[in-house]
């Protein structure tokens, strides 16, 4: 695994790297250059070790947090500086040819005495810096720290909640008698069964576990409620709960030597023939829970074990058996806020004075039906003068308050206990979040497109960079850090949400670490005036902040993200930012007024995208980013790119949308070997040649493109090469396709597709035009295919039966001419994964599609069309009922000969089915 940038240690570790490359290659024969290598790789590398313990304190004092601070801002601009310094070195030069002779072209130029002279200066500048550094840890005695953690002791946050009056409680009855009635059910069964609650710190967890143990405690033989947190002591919590459960004090003679294994053994004995009920809250990971669990034998007593956690993956650890259940605590919804809000500082519900209904409902939406964040808020208000501008003031320094105010400090602890749980890598890609604004809806793709660009990834494992980076977006989630927004068919989230009050915890944090500098209007804080700023994230900006930004020495700032249209024209020159790696403009309308000239500077920018910006015309400098990886054109007005764009030969992902602008295949894309996916180009508008030097990109993964209608001779010329090539890339590692389109005879030459697109797992097209059959390459073989859009002339049980021997099928998505009889059944067998269901005969020819029992028995979402006479003349049945997972279903009536009342037969018939069916799904009618 290689070295990563991460927010605590900054790029010293890439650094490290880059260091050893240079003595290794030919800049590091030239004796003097060596030699001041060697001793600044010396003196960074005992800075690392360092670093390393520093940053596994718990509670570091100001004088560590100082010291940490100022060797990050070293390794920075050592970094900064050989990456430039090299760059400069080799006339701008690209070492796509090879890492060795780049740095023989670059030893040559070394070897000039202004050039020695150049890195000369500025490696002595460092070494004063460094030797300034040694001596502060030395003044601070920093060595005496690194071997002690100790500190006070922190207050455990969740004890307020054990002792909550249950007067004061808001919201909490619903779900309380829910989980109690589950907990009592199934008494005659005998077995054990496991409740396990999941969340967001400061849901409410604790208090709603606590709620059902007092409930229900009085119907077991024996109880107890134990705290696991972050750093479990088995043996403790052993004993704590024979402490609990055991009134004999012969049992518990000599309990205090007691080790583990004989503790675990006598808790076992103890509760083989009770029945029992343990709370075993806040835990942290799967070991703990397998620590645990074991002490608490599986009898016949009906017994029961509650357990909190906030994270899925461990609540599903907790809740293996069929008979278990998982459930996820949901925010307050916004009466049961303000009724919490209001009973808090004015005593009552419904005693909130008219001039405060406003700014409350500003504050409570920031709080986000988080229970605990509105009792430290509401409780910081209480403290306060009942006026009116006292609570905007709130308002607007939520996040300092989290910080610096003790009423709140008790929220700070619950969120910190979160962050301080994560690696460095996850502590990382968590504060980089803190460049979008409060509730943006954060793309995965774009998110981990920009984790990658900025160096905080590296393979692992034989797991490319951009699947550990999807791991890495998948384990906030589900650590409950981030709020996923739009699950597809495949159970991949598409994009996430950030909870504001988890928000304000990350920007603080990367003020901090000076890892990210937010510009948000009068809530900007530009940071420590001798650190740099890294990364810069600009929310909204008016012509004053505008000008106080162009200030700033922008020359360190890495990551440039705007979200904001405001005062574009005014932000400061592309050229100031010369060490950019991230570059993002998307949705920015008012990009066309900001002036671009500059960008062919940017050498190290590796993601740029102006996707939703509406320009025209690409800046001509953007063929010299030789490191490009990620250009995103989605949602422009660009027509054509530059012919030098295929000089980008590191470029993975070239976007363009599928909807508006045509664009040709550039001539030479066959050069750009390393493109994973390409979107949006028109093959029949493209030369033949270019559609040619498709088949010659090896990695692509993702080919989404246009395939309009010309005139015959040319479009054939066209179909033909692209089959070509399309057969070519599918013995690559082609994995998605989506052809949009009318071009009849290059979809009919996609029967013949060979050989087996083995990789494939997406087939999508879109065009008005039906296949006479079904290709002969879907067959069983495709074992990986989980998508398939498709439109057939006819469809009959036959391609049902083909389709549904696809293994991998999760979506399928069928549109057709017509059917082949008036009613299709499907059967018991087939499609034992598929999740969605599309199924669209066109009007008058759609028939009716009747599920048989066994029929698609992971079915959630089905979309059908039916011919309402047709339907009449089976009763209306559909099988819904067979379908014991359903939670969707949208049905189109064609009405085509039929009266209003046999189609308000229809609607009745299918509402009913709906309503009979126990998951009651949800259900749309057209």
């Amino acid at each position: 695994m290689a070295p990563v940038v991460t927010a605590a240690l900054g790029a010293l570790g890439p650094l490290l790297g880059k260091l050893a490359d240079l003595l290794a290659n030919e800049c590091g024969r030239l004796r003097r250059v060596r030699r001041e290598i060697r001793s600044l790789r010396t003196e960074f590398t005992s800075m690392h070790g360092a670093l390393m313990k520093y940053t596994k304190l718990e509670n570091p004092d100001d004088q560590v947090k100082i010291w940490v601070s100022l060797v990050r801002e070293l390794a920075y601009d050592t970094e900064d500086l050989f990456d430039k310094f090299i760059r400069h070195l080799g006339n701008g030069e690209s070492h796509d040819s090879g890492f060795k002779e780049y740095f023989r072209k670059t030893a040559r130029r070394l070897k000039t005495l202004g050039a020695r002279h150049g890195i000369a200066s500025q490696i002595d500048d460092l070494k004063l810096r460094i030797k300034e550094v040694k001596e502060l840890k030395t003044s601070y005695k920093l060595d005496d720290v690194a071997g002690s953690t100790s500190g006070n002791a922190a207050v455990d946050p969740r004890l307020a909640a054990l002792f909550a009056e249950e007067a004061h409680l808001v919201g909490i009855d619903g779900p309380r008698d829910e989980l109690a009635k589950w907990m009592l059910e199934e008494e005659n069964k005998h077995h054990r069964r496991v409740l396990s609650i999941v969340g967001f710190g400061g849901l409410g967890k604790t208090t709603l576990a606590n709620e059902v143990y007092r409930k229900i405690q009085g119907r077991f033989d024996c109880h107890a409620f134990v705290s696991v947190s972050q750093k479990p002591d088995r043996k403790k919590i052993i004993k704590d709960v024979i402490s609990q459960v055991s009134d004999s004090d012969a049992f518990k003679k000599d309990i205090e030597i007691w080790d583990e294994k004989t503790s675990i053994s006598k808790l076992r004995e103890l509760l083989q023939e009770k029945r029992y009920l343990i709370i075993i809250d806040d835990i942290w990971s799967i070991v703990a829970w397998n620590a645990i669990h074991c002490a608490f034998p599986e009898n016949k007593c009906s017994s029961r074990i509650l357990a909190t956690t906030r994270i899925l993956e461990v609540a599903s650890s907790c809740c293996p058996g069929p008979d278990d259940q998982i459930y996820e605590m949901k925010p307050l919804s916004d009466p049961h806020s303000e009724g919490l809000f209001f009973k808090r500082i004015f005593g009552s519900e419904n005693s909130c004075p008219q001039m405060f209904l406003e700014v409350s409902k500003a504050i409570l939406k920031k709080c986000g039906g988080l229970p605990l964040a509105i009792i430290s808020i509401s409780g910081l208000l209480a403290s306060r003068p009942r006026v009116k501008e006292e609570w905007e003031k709130v308002k607007r320094s939520i996040g300092s308050d989290l910080i610096k105010s003790q009423s709140l400090e008790g929220m700070k602890n619950i969120l910190s206990l979160s962050y301080n749980d994560l690696p460095p890598n996850l502590k990382t890609v968590l504060l980089y979040l803190s460049n979008y604004p409060e509730d943006y809806v954060i793309d995965r793709e774009r998110l981990v497109r920009q984790w990658i660009a900025e160096g905080f990834i590296s393979e692992e494992r034989g797991r490319s960079c951009q699947e550990v980076a999807e791991s890495y977006f998948y384990e906030l989630i589900n650590k409950s850090l981030v709020q996923p927004v739009d699950i597809c068919y495949d159970g991949k989230v598409q994009a996430c949400r950030v909870h504001d009050m988890m928000l304000e915890l990350i920007i603080s944090k990367s003020i901090e670490e000076n890892f990210i500098t937010v510009v948000n209007g009068g809530q900007t804080v530009w940071g420590n005036s001798q650190c740099s700023i890294r990364r810069l994230s600009i929310q909204d900006i008016d012509q004053e902040l505008a000008f106080e930004l162009a200030k700033k020495d922008l020359s360190h700032v890495r990551s440039l993200i705007i979200t904001s249209s405001g005062c574009m024209k005014h932000l400061p020159s592309l050229t100031k930012f010369e060490t950019l790696r991230v570059l993002d403009f998307e949705y920015c309308r008012g990009l066309a007024e900001y002036d671009m000239k500059g960008m062919e500077t940017l050498f190290q920018l590796k993601y740029l995208s102006f996707r939703g910006t509406g320009i025209s015309e690409l800046p001509s400098g953007i063929v010299m980013l030789r490191d490009l990886e990620t250009l995103d054109l989605r949602s422009t007005k660009i027509r054509d790119l530059p012919d030098g764009i295929v000089q980008l030969t590191k470029l993975q992902h070239l976007c363009t949308e599928m909807y508006g602008y045509h664009r040709k295949i550039p001539i030479g894309i066959g050069n750009m070997t390393n493109l994973r996916e390409i979107s949006g180009f028109d093959i029949t508008m493209s030369s033949v040649g270019a559609v040619e030097e498709l088949g010659s990109l090896i990695n692509l993964k993702v080919l989404h493109v246009w395939l309009t209608v010309k005139g015959a001779e040319s479009h054939k010329s066209h179909a033909e090469m692209f089959h070509s090539s399309l057969c070519k890339l599918g013995s690559y590692k082609l994995q998605s396709v989506w052809i949009f389109g009318g071009n009849s005879y290059a979809f009919e030459l996609l029967d013949s597709w060979s050989p087996l697109p083995s990789c494939l797992q997406r087939f999508k097209m879109t065009t008005p035009y039906c296949l006479s059959k079904l290709p002969k390459w879907i067959t069983p073989a495709l074992t990986s295919l989980a998508y398939l859009e498709i439109n057939l002339s006819v469809i009959t049980e036959e391609v049902f039966g083909i389709l549904g021997e696809l293994s991998a099928l999760l979506c399928l998505k069928l549109y057709a001419d017509m059917v082949y009889k008036d009613r299709l059944v499907l059967q018991a067998r087939g499609f034992r994964c598929l999740k969605e269901f599309v199924y669209e005969p066109v009007g008058e020819g759609a028939g009716i599609l009747l599920f048989e029992e066994g029929a698609l028995p992971k079915l959630e979402k089905l979309k059908l069309s039916i011919s309402v006479p047709i339907a009449k003349a089976y009763g209306f049945y559909l099988g819904l009922d067979h379908l014991p997972y359903l939670k969707a279903v949208r049905v189109i009536l064609h009405k085509r000969d039929a009266t209003s009342p046999e189609v308000e037969a229809a609607a009745a018939a299918i509402r009913k089915e709906a309503n009979l069916h126990p998951n009651h799904p949800r259900l749309t009618l057209h």
